[in-house]
């Protein structure tokens, strides 16, 4: 029987909050700059990615952002963090999403989350380098080099992907009965 809409937004809603507070818990990696930082965060909205659909994981990346930035605040008056946040954590969401969804198996969800872990560092290489390096400079009125995109923003994103790979796949191998039973049930 498919769940209501109400519950798919309660769902929802649950699974932003968590991820809200999971991303209160962040904590910085040894031999990285300290504004970047490892967070349990895109834990939830994948496990609603898998559950509910991909828009639901996007929602609940979408509101952890939203409520943190009216919560705390931005640094630099304009939620650059955020939208790199949003930008990091969706692209890692869809991409395992959309691989898992054609291989749906353990194996295919290893592929999902290690090309998840590839997309992502490369693509927040490549936004960081072109457009969040150069709005901290401009707002925050300091630059950073180029370089550290290289030399910390890639390696962080990786080791930050496979965290969250060994993460994400310990919680589903656990809950892989509940997860196809929610699944049946938004579906």
């Amino acid at each position: 029987m498919k769940k209501s809409k109400v519950s798919m937004y309660v769902t929802i809603g649950m699974l932003s909050a968590i991820s809200y507070v999971l991303m209160l818990l962040d904590f910085p990696l040894p031999g990285f700059p300290s504004f970047l930082k490892i967070d349990f965060s895109d834990l939830p909205a994948l496990l609603g990615a898998i559950i509910m659909g991909p828009a639901a994981g996007v929602i609940i990346e979408l509101l952890k952002n939203i409520i943190d930035l009216l919560t705390t605040g931005s640094e630099t008056g304009v939620p650059v963090g955020h939208i790199a946040n949003f930008a990091t954590g969706t692209t890692f969401v869809l991409t395992t999403y959309y691989i898992y969804w054609k291989v749906k198996s353990k194996k295919g969800l290893t592929i999902a989350l290690i090309a998840a872990t590839v997309v992502t560092a490369l693509t927040m290489t490549v936004l960081n380098y072109l457009i969040f390096i150069p709005m901290y400079a401009k707002f925050m009125n300091f630059t950073l080099p180029k370089e550290l995109v290289i030399t910390a923003i890639l390696p962080f994103n990786l080791l930050k992907g496979i965290i969250m790979s060994f993460a994400f796949f310990l919680i589903f191998t656990r809950m892989q009965g509940w997860i196809q039973k929610q699944i049946m049930n938004f579906r």
